[in-house]
């Protein structure tokens, strides 16, 4: 680990404790895995000091549950004690696949249910905890952002209701928009980049893609994301293109003003791979017209990439635009529940998270900064030196 000789220097925060909800098992058992066999290897000069009692442990996984009643009613239940702990929870409110029953029908659990349950751990810890961090990946209502109209503001009310129940830092990724911070100002936010894992997924599973200027671009699908986009150009060295949507404001279609026309902005792509990157893939009907009208442009292979797939339509657009050539491949992580059917996609690339989540909750444990982890701008130079120099000897004959 890295970031180890930093740890070292300063005790935990209280001892450690993992809480990932039921819609967030997977991913937290993976990051559990990562803590455990890193804290069995380390090297501690006062490993028998009070601070660092449960330093290691088999698990650090709290066990909890949230029983419901026949109405549909629940209720958040911790199982063991937490008095003192440094608690992490993890919640994918996007995770549409479990269900409960009301009256004896079958419900698929909703965000709001998610977040509800979320709600009633944190009520269970009751106060107890030394210090509590929620991790919800795909922020909360963060749609729901800004005030357009006499509508409410769900996300600024999400926030400020987990900080009234003694949450101290909330950790998401890639939020819509990180100016709902300013609803808790006075308390912890942070909003992670998962730029590393992209370019490291796509280089793992692609071969022959050159990370430079004549060869590759960086697009991004609407003028909201170009933050996005302009910082991958950045640190790849490539030039990059914005589309801006042209809507129609005078009708409203699924709480949305209807796309007319994208509207490209920069310079040729002809023959060039695209990586076209956004926050997520809802529908994907965004995406894949970007896509179409980059193809219009002589554009070569196109990555579709997003931190979150949720594909709210299903697969078959998809399916459709990977046989007829206008996508290349589509790159998301496992942040929020991905369908076996993604899954078993051919042109479908993985990038896993675990990690990266297991260096965050290590590094504040400790009480360490970490700013570092957040900019992963040296860490990706360093991936595609690495990939460059693998790519020249492997068409050189040099295994």
């Amino acid at each position: 680990m890295p970031n180890d000789e930093r740890i070292l220097e300063t005790v935990p925060d209280g001892t450690l404790g993992l809480i990932p909800l039921d819609s967030c098992k997977k991913l937290g058992e993976k990051v559990d895995q990562f803590l455990v066999g890193w804290r069995a290897k380390r090297e501690l000069e006062h490993q028998n000091d009070a601070a660092f009692k449960d330093y290691r442990r088999d698990s650090f996984i709290i066990s909890t549950a949230v029983p419901r009643f026949g109405t549909g009613e629940a209720k958040g239940v911790i199982k063991e004690s937490v008095r003192g702990y440094d608690l992490y929870l993890m919640v994918d409110v996007t995770n549409y696949s479990l269900t409960y029953s009301v009256c004896g029908n079958i419900n698929h659990m909703s965000p709001d249910d998610h977040f509800s349950d979320l709600k009633r751990i944190i009520a269970a810890v009751g106060g107890k905890a030394r210090r509590i961090t929620v991790i919800i990946p795909f922020l909360y209502e963060g749609r729901q952002h800004k005030r357009t109209a006499r509508e409410s503001l769900d996300c600024a009310l999400a926030l400020q209701e987990l900080i009234s129940m003694g949450v101290d830092n909330i950790i998401t990724f890639d939020a819509h928009d990180p100016r709902v911070q300013n609803a808790i100002p006075l308390k912890g936010f942070e909003t992670v980049q998962p730029a590393y894992q992209f370019i490291k997924g796509i280089c793992k599973n692609v071969k022959d893609i050159k990370f430079d200027s004549d060869h590759l671009m960086i697009i991004s699908p609407d003028e909201g994301g170009t933050n996005r986009a302009v910082y991958l150009a950045t640190v790849l060295g490539v030039d990059m293109g914005m589309f801006y949507k042209r809507r129609d404001f005078s009708r409203i279609e699924d709480g949305r003003n209807p796309i007319v026309a994208h509207e490209f902005l920069g310079t040729s792509v002809e023959g060039k791979d695209m990586i076209i990157i956004d926050d997520m893939i809802s529908s994907g009907e965004s995406m894949i017209d970007v896509a179409t009208e980059l193809k219009k442009r002589k554009a070569r292979r196109i990555f579709v990439v997003a931190t979150f797939g949720l594909f709210t339509n299903g697969l078959e657009k998809f399916d459709r635009a990977v046989d007829d050539g206008t996508i290349y491949r589509v790159v998301t992580t496992n942040l929020t529940y991905q369908s076996p059917e993604l899954l078993s996609r051919d042109y479908y690339i993985d990038c896993d998270m675990s990690k990266y989540i297991a260096y965050i909750i290590d590094t504040l444990n400790h009480d360490s900064s970490i700013s570092d982890l957040l900019n992963p701008y040296d860490r990706i130079k360093r991936l595609v030196s690495r990939y460059g120099k693998t790519e020249n000897q492997t068409s050189s004959g040099i295994q």
